[in-house]
């Protein structure tokens, strides 16, 4: 069974696209109160998650709680797609001024399998060319002899490519240097 160790405290920052599974494995692995869900905080701001005019609100106030959660030595789990760059860059900022280390838990799964999962949703299904621009955006990050997520400033990257790996794998806590 393959084990991720985490740093505790510590930042995890889940990427994938829509329907890779990042809501399962946070539920999975953490607390309810350790993850902080986009999609919850579109919930709070508008009443509605799947309401993306309320995005940039929604991630104002993850982003409040994110740096108060560190601040307090707490542990806290992203779990929003963060394929962009851009996505990722506030979090690390929040994560170094804290002196929390950071680890990115990419769900890189076959592009067959998210579309299908994220066809297969009991709720929200998310547009296919959405979910599709979403996969094309984590290939440019992490695609090719130099890539872009390795340079940002993560303590640790973990790639899950397999479902039955992500279905498997153990979370394992050490106390932070």
């Amino acid at each position: 069974m393959p084990e991720i160790v985490l740093p505790d405290p510590s930042l995890v920052v889940l990427i994938g696209a829509a329907g890779a599974g990042k809501s399962t494995f946070a539920a999975r692995h953490f607390a309810p109160d350790e993850i902080l869900s986009s999609d919850t905080f579109r919930r709070m701001v508008s009443g509605d998650e799947a309401n993306q005019a309320a995005t940039k609100a929604a991630f104002k106030v993850l982003h409040e709680v994110l740096a108060r959660r560190l601040a307090a030595g707490r542990t806290a789990v992203i779990d929003a797609t963060n394929v962009e760059p851009s996505a990722r860059r506030g979090l690390l900022i929040r994560a170094n001024a804290a002196g929390i280390p950071a680890t990115a838990i990419v769900l890189d799964l076959p592009a067959a399998t998210v579309l299908a999962r994220n066809a297969a949703r009991p709720a929200r299904v998310v547009d296919m060319a959405v979910v599709r621009r979403q996969l094309g955006k984590l290939r440019a990050g992490i695609d090719g002899p130099d890539p872009v997520i390795a340079s940002e400033g993560f303590a640790a990257i973990v790639f899950l490519r397999d479902p039955a790996e992500v279905d498997a794998v153990a979370i394992r806590r050490r106390p932070a240097p």
